[in-house]
């Protein structure tokens, strides 16, 4: 409970230091992540328990990556992170999950995600922030990733690049499970709160 209770609080000043970065109101960020404003003043008082789809659209319209929303200050040179030491920001219906593990700092953050993907199991993502691209590297299983309505598969030892700004879908095919390394890069100041083009989806990378 102690543990929940901080990230809510860390959650809550992140949220409110990066819309004031913005200059946005409650009102005009509500208005353009498309979360009501009685939900971000409770998040801003860190109540309530905001939904994964809520945090990557605040993300997206504050023009930050999500672990500058759910992340306390980091200040170590080298970082190692085990995959049993961070929750899960989604979860599939058939079991599947993805994980934030980290994100580089400078001036074009690369957010590092570690996913499962079952059989038939699907991640639709809403178009993100011009600029920002993305890789999938599949180490196990295959996956199908749609692109703006086409559909490529990735089998395991393959890689895709791809812009993260066009309508994606990742989905999970063939017999087992499917496991994969995805990266998500942000342009060069992204992280100064400029305003963003978040769609209506729902969506992590």
């Amino acid at each position: 409970m102690a543990e929940t209770e901080a990230a809510l609080r860390t959650l809550a000043h992140n949220v409110r230091t990066a819309r004031t970065r913005a200059g946005l109101s409650l009102d005009e960020l509500g208005r353009r992540a498309q979360v009501s404003k009685g939900a971000l003043v409770g998040l801003e008082k860190a109540q309530g328990n905001p939904n994964f789809a809520t945090l990557v659209r605040l993300a997206d319209t504050l023009g930050v990556p999500v672990s500058a929303l759910v992340e306390g200050p980091g200040e170590e040179r080298v970082r190692v992170v085990a995959a049993e030491d961070v929750a899960p920001l989604w979860s599939g219906e058939h079991g599947g999950e993805a994980r934030l593990m980290l994100t580089t700092p400078g001036a074009a953050p690369v957010e590092v995600w570690r996913w499962r993907l079952e059989p038939g199991e699907e991640y639709p993502s809403h178009p993100h922030q011009a600029g920002v691209m993305e890789t999938v590297s599949v180490t196990h299983g295959r996956m199908v990733l749609v692109v703006d309505g086409t559909e490529h598969p990735v089998a395991a030892g393959q890689t895709a690049a791809f812009r993260g700004d066009l309508p994606h879908t990742y989905r999970g095919s063939g017999t087992g499970s499917c496991h994969l390394v995805m990266t998500v890069q942000l342009p060069p100041g992204a992280g100064a709160g400029a305003e963003t083009t978040a769609g209506t989806g729902t969506g992590i990378g």
